[in-house]
């Protein structure tokens, strides 16, 4: 197998996790929106919830840089997988802040959406 080839193989391969390009950029929008939420859930975690500073920047900032890091790397097929993890985590923080609940469903669903579109633009690519 050429270098070439390889090259060739290792596309198609994040191009079928993910559904190509288009679905790439949707999936990095839907993080980096998520990950502004996130980190606007620590006041509100602090402030309303009486969280501790501490839990509430550990959680919330954590899960925001990830998202954001996860954005970056939607390049590798793995990371796509991550950033489904990712959101079953971010329906968690509903623990910290209720409304979290709501809304990490409502991203997990646009996530869900952009993977689903993706696969169904790629299919139609390929005929």
């Amino acid at each position: 197998m050429t270098a070439a080839n390889t090259e060739t193989s290792t596309v198609e391969k994040r191009d079928r996790t993910s559904g190509g390009r288009g679905a790439r950029s949707l999936l990095a929008a839907v993080l980096t929106a998520e990950a502004i939420i996130i980190g606007l859930a620590v006041p509100v975690a602090i402030q309303v919830n009486d969280v501790s500073p501490g839990r509430a920047a550990g959680v919330c900032g954590g899960l925001a840089v990830l998202a954001l890091l996860v954005a970056g790397m939607l390049r590798r097929s793995w990371a796509v997988h991550l950033g489904t993890a990712l959101q079953v985590a971010i329906i968690g923080t509903g623990f910290l802040v209720p409304t979290m609940f709501f809304l990490g469903v409502l991203f997990g669903a646009l996530w869900g959406t952009a993977l689903w579109l993706g696969r169904k633009a790629e299919s139609a690519q390929a005929r």
